[in-house]
């Protein structure tokens, strides 16, 4: 069913078109995902369809009693309660009708025959409607909306006017979720939010049981939520079928087509007008000449492929080799003075690797970073680079940069040996040209500020990058060509960052902190998401078993329950079991293929290529190993 439709949509300022005939159809149940440049009006079209702002021309439909929420990117609500009566807030039809209720119940105590007959059914109708409305847990969908949003218990009693500006708006959000509307649109719900937080509202969006409108710069989220995506540009809005990364490919199949057939009719008209010039003058094939004129004024003339704004071209070179071992983190804890953050802390780099730190916020991600870098000085333990190792950083927090420095200045300081020419050509190339270069860094928005800033590190030809959070403040497109330029890198990485999707494409391991310390594991995001939650699952089986050991019980029932429990446990470890001995296989097979090709070359660079794969083979192995001896304990 239809719940809103937009048709020939225009937004116009001062005579200048933003966006044209903008066409839209939502069904009740859709997940779109609205995406395009940074520019492109994505916020001024969701303004307009939520009727915030109106259309310089076009039409709006909208379903009678359409239930709607908005939450704009800068979403405050202004109100005197504390956090938990401004959720029950929500709920008040409802705890009307569960007041008229009890008095219902008190009254059935006064009445008989007839009336009491009368007001038992009505009893009954408004308890049906009651429970259809959720009447029987709205306590509840509060407690668990607030604990997913990190609104704990101590927090309930908490004056709204007292929350900072993220939390406001974490709470809005909260808020929304309750309400249920039939449509819910929402600008960047992911900023003030953790990975732990965003995981939980990709679950809950997931399943949420109306339409959604959602605008983001975190493909990872889009990937998860969106079923539909609306690519938004000056004159259309095109629809594909399918989430973020669907849209991708799709879009990039359109472009290829739409080139092909550009090129094929540009030919085609190439060699028209070509027999038209040589033929039009001559008696003889005049009127030939002439009707392939009137062919060429009939044909409708494509328009050149684009793939609108201009892209940075952002690269990474090392001027020399590192050795095989890049840095040793050994048992460190980090913090502040005597606050301990995270320890023991272990890690060990080898060359080429692609590391991720992650945990959750405050864990102390960049004070680890700040204190490899010798910013912060470790509380305890101690950190060494290897043999040859140039190490570059990205700060977060852009403090390197000289507010007073034009853009070309704040480069041309640094490497005064290089030509102004290859400077601008830097520049250039981080979309830096004409007169941007003449911008002071005060004028300078986050995005172009860290766009400046790994124009700087691209500079320095590091063998050895140490980023915190680069992706902080670049739109998608600029996120996508560093990551193109991190994954082509000859050097080696060490970065933290909240984007998964970054983290996906660009880490080869990933190292999580936490109180207790770190973990290292040896895949992307995805793979270190899975095999947390299978540890995790196995520490709950383990749980239950030592509990049924020392626990007798006659119930019949519960003897049923600890014996599925226990035969679940067993599938489980036999399934996970096996998978380890096929991964072993296929590694001591490639381990066997690595021995043979060295022992088949004399290429350096081969050698140093295949010895890294065989340490990591060799790391692994020993992992899987450890991991096949603990489960068949296990399960004797």
């Amino acid at each position: 069913m239809i719940i809103l439709q937009a048709n020939k949509i225009e937004r116009s300022f001062s005579g200048d078109v933003l966006f044209d005939n903008i066409n839209l159809q939502v069904d009740e149940r859709d997940r779109i995902a609205l995406v395009g440049r940074n520019g492109a009006g994505k916020s001024t079209l969701l303004k307009i369809l939520v009727g915030e702002e109106a259309p310089t021309s076009g039409e709006l439909n909208l379903k009678r009693d359409l239930s709607l929420s908005y939450l704009a990117q800068d979403s405050r609500f202004e109100s005197t309660n504390t956090i938990y009566d401004e959720m029950l807030h929500v709920f008040d039809d409802l705890r009307k009708t569960e007041k008229s209720l009890r008095q219902m119940e008190l009254q059935m105590a006064e009445l008989s025959g007839q009336e009491l007959e009368k007001l038992m059914t009505d009893y009954d109708r408004l308890s049906e409607e009651f429970r259809q409305a959720g009447g029987f847990t709205y306590e509840s969908d509060i407690k668990n909306i607030l604990n997913g949003f990190k609104f704990d218990q101590t927090m309930w009693d908490m004056p709204i006017s007292d929350l900072s500006g993220g939390q406001n708006t974490r709470l809005a959000l909260a808020k929304m979720l309750l309400e249920k509307p039939q449509l819910l649109v929402l600008d960047e719900p992911t900023n003030h939010l953790d990975i732990e937080t965003i995981a939980w509202l990709e679950n809950y969006l997931v399943n949420y049981q109306g339409a959604l409108i959602i605008v983001s710069h975190d493909r990872y989220f889009l990937d998860k939520v969106a079923t539909v995506t609306l690519d938004l540009t000056t004159h259309s809005l095109d629809r594909y079928v399918g989430n973020y990364s669907q849209f991708m490919d799709l879009k990039a199949e359109k472009l290829a087509t739409e080139e092909k057939n550009f090129e094929k009719q540009q030919k085609e008209i190439a060699k028209l007008e070509d027999f038209v010039q040589r033929n039009i003058v001559r008696a003889s094939t005049t009127k030939r000449a002439q009707a392939r004129r009137k062919q060429l004024e009939k044909i409708e003339r494509l328009d050149k492929p684009s793939s609108s704004q201009k892209s940075a071209n952002m690269t990474f070179h090392a001027d020399k080799p590192s050795g095989n071992v890049v840095l040793t983190v050994s048992d460190a804890a980090i913090g502040y003075e005597n606050e301990f953050l995270a320890q023991p802390i272990n890690l060990d780099i080898k060359k080429m690797d692609a590391i991720a730190i992650v945990g959750p916020n405050g864990i102390g991600k960049s004070t680890l970073i700040k204190s490899i870098v010798g910013k912060i000085p470790f509380i305890k333990g101690e950190s060494h680079y290897g043999a040859n190792v140039e190490a570059g950083y990205y700060d977060q927090s852009q403090s390197n940069l000289t507010r007073t420095n034009t853009v070309l200045d704040e480069l041309w300081n640094d490497f005064s040996t290089t030509a102004e020419v290859d400077i601008r050509n830097r520049l250039g190339a981080f979309l830096f040209s004409g007169d941007d270069v003449k911008k002071t860094v005060s004028m300078l928005s986050g995005g172009e500020k860290a766009r400046l800033l790994l124009a700087k590190l691209s500079m320095e030809n590091n063998n050895f990058l140490i980023l915190d959070e680069p992706t902080n403040h670049l739109d998608i497109d600029s996120k996508e060509v560093l990551e193109n330029a991190l994954i082509d890198f000859d050097g080696t990485l060490l970065f933290v960052s909240h984007d998964r999707y970054f983290i996906n494409r660009v880490a080869t391991k990933v190292l999580e902190i936490s109180e207790e310390g770190s973990t290292l594991y040896l895949g992307d995001y995805d793979y270190y998401v899975t095999k947390k939650a299978e540890l995790e699952e196995l520490a709950q089986l383990r749980a239950p078993k030592e509990e049924v050991e020392v626990v007798t019980t006659s119930s019949g029932a519960s003897d049923y329950q600890a014996q599925k429990a226990n035969q679940k446990e067993l599938r489980k470890l036999t399934r996970r079991i096996t998978e380890i001995e096929e991964r072993l296989e296929v590694v001591e097979n490639r381990e066997s293929e690595i021995n043979q090709a060295m022992l088949e070359t004399n290429d350096i660079g081969q050698l140093s290529d295949l010895q890294k794969e065989l340490d990591d083979l060799q790391e692994e192995q020993m992992l899987l190993m450890e991991e096949w001896e603990e489960l068949s304990q296990e399960l004797e």
